[in-house]
């Protein structure tokens, strides 16, 4: 019986200067780096892709979902990245090793590239291997001439298939237009985010993040389903609208991604809350500024976090701001309406993700990439293996 061709969104996840790297420094140290690395990012992959395997220096991942929310799928690669970037902040200031490998790290840095089109799994050696034209297309796309454009810093490379798959309107988020000539496929019409601007743009954002802390009232949440599907199912309006007391939502967010500016009506009948966000930290929290249509009511400021809950699952917390004294009396009446109608929602939600566990990897991750998490648990010290 002949494969079935699915369709996916295919996307490689590459490290720039690995080569050099491995030549210029000590082997072992070097791999357990690259392994750190790479496992940041990988884990910033996943969902909504899943790993096929591992290329050396590079990670493909697919996912064959039907739909995809676009800026949930930029939100993956972008985010990716900058885990990569805090990750490798983090272990330069934590490590005083001054082997040559940890000297040179930061000269790595990754670059991505993303495709839509179709594909077929067939058995080869005992693994599942993708196939066809696309995934040939991806592949090659690796070998550009983006560097020269950017000079040489990080970027995410969309073809135009995958913009057109995601319903992206790549002039209005600020891509630059680019093209390729592929041997055997013909000139390739691509869109380029400039990663290092993204990062240095994140990483300067003043955060509003209303903490447990520092709230006037926090409710709180387990849900036994993977952070990112809680993440989706409380940010995608399609999916909002799914367990959320809405007639309807309308997300506006101006450059057709979602962040810092967008803003979402929630119709009730005549009625529309307005939110707009005020800080979005994919997938970990965000802030919003809500507007409620009653004469002269205080606009309520609230953080909606996903953290790790116990034995995988979710918890979500819903962090309101402390209001003006002169608000307080509103504040607190609201809170409780609010507590009240979310409570149930959860409840239908619950019942939409619970049990829906993501499904496993193609294939497990090869030992030669298996970082020892010697990084993760503490310094390294000059001259120590």
């Amino acid at each position: 019986m002949l494969p079935k061709a699915e369709a996916a969104y295919f996307a490689i996840a590459d490290i720039s200067g690995y080569t050099n790297f491995l030549a210029a420094v000590e082997l072992d140290h070097a791999q357990d780096i690259i392994a750190d690395f790479m496992d940041a990012v990988v884990k910033g992959l996943r969902p909504p892709f899943r790993l096929a395997k591992f290329e050396g220096d590079a990670a493909f991942v697919y996912t064959t979902a039907e739909t995809i929310d676009g800026s949930l799928l930029q939100d993956a690669i972008e985010g990716a990245y900058f885990k990569f970037r805090r990750r490798l902040r983090t272990v330069r200031q934590a490590s005083t090793c001054e082997c040559q490998a940890c000297v040179a790290m930061g000269d790595l840095d990754f670059k991505f590239v993303v495709h839509h089109g179709e594909m077929v799994k067939q058995k080869m050696g005992g693994r599942e291997e993708l196939a066809g034209r696309d995934v040939i297309l991806v592949h090659r796309l690796l070998k550009n001439t983006v560097s020269e454009k950017l000079g040489g810093r990080a970027y995410a490379l969309y073809s135009d298939a995958a913009i057109r798959a995601m319903g992206a309107d790549p002039a209005a988020q600020g891509l630059i237009a680019h093209h390729e000539a592929i041997d055997v496929i013909g000139d390739v019409t691509l869109w380029v985010r400039d990663l290092e601007a993204a990062w240095r743009q994140d990483d300067g954002q003043v955060r509003t993040e209303v903490t447990r802390a520092d709230a006037y009232a926090t409710l709180e949440f387990e849900i036994a389903a993977p952070r990112q599907t809680v993440w989706e199912f409380l940010t995608v309006p399609g999916q909002w609208r799914k367990w959320w007391d809405a007639d309807d939502i309308i997300e506006d967010s101006g450059k057709g991604r979602r962040g810092v500016g967008t803003r979402n009506h929630c119709m009730h009948g005549k009625n529309t809350n307005v939110e707009e966000m005020l800080d979005w930290r994919p997938a970990d929290y965000f802030t919003v500024s809500i507007a409620l249509p009653v004469p002269g009511a205080p606009r309520i400021v609230m953080t909606r976090a996903v953290l790790d809950g116990p034995n995988g699952t979710t918890r979500l917390e819903l962090r309101i701001a402390k209001p003006k004294p002169k608000d307080k009396v509103f504040v607190e009446s609201a809170t409780a309406k609010y507590a009240e109608r979310m409570t149930q929602a959860i409840a239908g939600l619950r019942s939409m993700v619970e049990g829906k566990q993501p499904a496993l990897d193609a294939m497990e991750e090869p030992t030669s990439l298996r970082s020892t998490g010697r990084f993760l648990t503490e310094p390294v010290k000059s001259g120590a293996r």
